[in-house]
């Protein structure tokens, strides 16, 4: 009897260790960057080299409401100065979803013009859409538009690449099942503290294209 209560003792132990773990690190990566959350108006007239959205879900040719939020906020801080060019990180790993095009469509039917949005048809995760930022698109100053619960694991990953990153949350109301997000989020930020200390490279990488140039050049069709 007495081994097995020895044995519960030390699964307890290990329990409440790897909770503080999981915890302390999320709360590490919170903290670490809370600070670089603008508000639009603090945003305006940035001139970073860009404004990146992320990419979300989409429903058949129309974003999801969390990606058109993501969108609206992207393109409103691109007119009022926040960023040079638009960059739209999303995945396009299969013809039948193509978060890009559809983000980039979107922008370009509301004014802006074609050349200075860029997409990053390789954006699989947050963590690769922040290592190509810095590495394929040569972004060094950027506004990262997200939702808040997601905004800071982007701004930690861009920061681990050495990019000057800031954010702004695209958050207008609540979004169903966001408790459910949020709490997966925790796992996601702790994923993304270790990829940072090692970083690794993403699945596709490929030449520069550098976000200061034309952003047709990433067309595809």
């Amino acid at each position: 009897m007495k081994i097995i209560k020895r044995i519960i003792i030390a699964l307890i132990v290990l329990m409440l260790v790897g909770a503080a773990l999981v915890f302390g690190i999320n709360a590490y990566v919170v903290h670490s960057v809370k600070s670089r959350i603008l508000t639009p108006a603090q945003a305006a007239g940035a001139e970073a080299d860009c404004v990146i959205v992320l990419g979300a879900g989409i429903w058949g040719d129309r974003p999801s409401p969390i990606l058109r939020d993501r969108l609206d906020y992207g393109i409103a801080l691109y007119e009022a100065g926040a960023g040079k060019k638009l960059l739209m990180s999303g995945d396009h790993g299969r013809a039948e979803h193509d978060e890009v095009n559809l983000m980039k469509d979107y922008a370009t039917e509301r004014g802006v013009p074609s050349e200075d949005v860029f997409m990053d048809h390789a954006g699989f995760s947050t963590y690769e859409s922040m290592y190509r930022a810095a590495e394929i698109f040569e972004a060094e100053r950027v506004i990262i538009v997200t939702q808040e619960y997601h905004l800071y694991r982007a701004i930690y990953d861009a920061r681990a690449m050495g990019i000057q990153a800031y954010g702004v949350a695209s958050d207008p109301y609540l979004y169903a099942g966001q408790w459910y997000r949020s709490l997966r989020e925790i796992l996601a930020r702790d994923k993304d503290f270790v990829k940072c200390l090692f970083k690794p490279k993403p699945k596709y990488l490929g030449e520069t294209i550098p976000v200061s140039g034309d952003g047709n050049l990433t067309n595809d069709r």
